[in-house]
């Protein structure tokens, strides 16, 4: 371990700039982070091939997890440094849904990058309710009301329609709720507050937890009808031949926050260095991820290919990772940002994007209670901490690693992120009136309600 840290001090002490030696030598240098066998790893990965890590005088060993859960206990317990996280782990644990820490996030991994799928079977009952388009395919974006006749024939059969998600506060559920509820269907309210976390009060659909790697087998065996994951677990499906994506979360909203980087608040507090330093490990790799109109995300496959990241066929991950999307077999479509690592300011920790998580988890019962507006900007700027951020995007630009357009003005307030379409049902995204926002939907929570 000495041998380790002198090694780290000289590296970082041999030709630096004076802006990165400014941040000093990092407190602990040897880490361990987790993450879960996603293409939205990418920049953990990518930090360590590229030697973004070694470049920062960290020595790092990235561990795959086997679920969300057993991810968050390790960072929270101190087993790993840090970790690659949903958007709103480090808010649930904040606000004590489910495990109780103080998480924060400086780091935003990507946008974009899931998507919804379902079985051949259930496909195959929902086109006669999809229009077409010029080539007589089906005209994205799917709504799920084409979905809906099929739950009514599985509740007159007595049966359940079910789909995975992979946690209680992950993207792909509020991702597959909020398609859910735009198709008239409802997902099912949460009640914590009486011991009730199944989500499923009042459901139309019943959404269930299933670790990604599972998915298309959980699918394939008639446990779950369909469900919502990161890639390459829907284009896998269609790889397998055992299930059709029937929208991506780009066309639910486009460039909507997805993971970010994860560290407990005392882990930051007692590292402020190591932690400057991976953040900028991280941002470089991001940025190599995207430069040149994704010049190098062909490298990127083959890296994430190997077992000890992702670990599925090149020719699965390539589907999305290199701006393109297959849905059904054969019916392959340009969708240039589905992965978004870097551009349009993905890496910033927007306040606005932490917003928008709690008021899917106060829309669906996850928050019981109503809060005031300035409960949910209190709570964002808890937990994204856009100052660290800043400071190590700074030490960037004064070092000529990158330059000050790659970043937002950082001297701006830089509240809600930019460069973010509608969303599919075409209701305004307030995040400075909250409760406005959550009252304006027809399905879910709305005012004092309280499951």
């Amino acid at each position: 371990m000495q041998l380790k840290t002198l090694a780290a001090t000289l590296l970082i002490l041999a030709g630096t700039s004076s802006a990165l030696a400014e941040i000093g030598p990092p407190e602990k240098p040897d880490l361990r982070l987790g993450f879960i066998k996603l293409t939205d790893m990418a920049p953990l990965a990518i930090a360590w091939e590229q030697g973004f890590f070694m470049d920062e005088g960290l020595f790092v060993e990235l561990e795959a997890q086997a679920n969300w859960k057993v991810l968050l206990d390790g960072v929270v317990t101190g087993t790993l440094d840090g970790a690659h996280m949903l958007a709103g782990q480090p808010l649930g644990a904040t606000i004590g849904y489910g495990t109780q820490a103080d998480i924060i996030t400086a780091f935003s991994m990507d946008l974009n990058g899931n998507g919804i799928t379902v079985s051949n079977d259930v496909w195959e009952q929902m086109t006669p309710h999809i229009d077409r388009n010029a080539e007589g395919k089906p005209a994205h974006p799917i709504s799920a009301a084409a979905l809906k006749p099929v739950i009514e024939q599985y509740r007159d059969e007595g049966d359940r329609f079910r789909m995975g998600m992979v946690f209680p506060v992950s993207t792909h559920n509020y991702e597959l709720r909020y398609w859910l509820a735009a198709g008239g269907l409802n997902p099912g309210l949460y009640a914590p507050q009486r011991g009730d976390t199944s989500g499923t009060i009042n459901a139309d659909v019943h959404l269930s937890v299933t670790p990604p790697p599972q998915m298309p087998a959980t699918m394939e065996a008639g446990t779950i009808q369909g469900y919502c994951v990161g890639e390459p677990w829907n284009q896998q499906a269609v790889f397998k031949g055992i299930g059709v994506p029937v929208i991506t979360d780009y066309e639910i909203w486009p460039n909507n926050p997805e993971k970010v980087f994860g560290v407990t608040e005392a882990w930051a507090e007692k590292y402020p260095n190591t932690h400057l330093r991976l953040l900028r490990a991280l941002i470089r790799a991001a940025h190599w991820l995207d430069e040149n109109d994704n010049a190098n995300r062909e490298e990127a496959v083959k890296i994430l290919s190997r077992s000890n990241y992702v670990g599925a066929d090149e020719e699965v991950i390539a589907n999305s990772m290199t701006g393109t999307f297959e849905y059904e077999k054969g019916d392959v479509r340009e969708v240039p940002d589905f992965n978004v690592f870097f551009r349009y300011y993905a890496t910033y920790p927007y306040p606005s994007d932490a917003i928008w998580y709690l008021s899917q988890m106060r829309r669906w019962g996850q928050i019981p209670e109503p809060k005031s507006d300035d409960w949910y900007m209190e709570t964002a700027a808890r937990v994204y901490r856009a100052a660290i951020y800043k400071e190590a995007a700074r030490s960037l630009i004064d070092d000529g690693t990158l330059s000050a357009e790659d970043f937002p003005d950082l001297d701006a307030e830089n509240f809600t992120r930019p460069h973010q379409g509608e969303l599919i049902d075409g209701v305004a995204f307030t995040p400075r009136e909250p409760n406005a926002y959550i009252d304006s939907f027809e399905i879910g929570l709305k005012g004092s309600q309280t499951p």
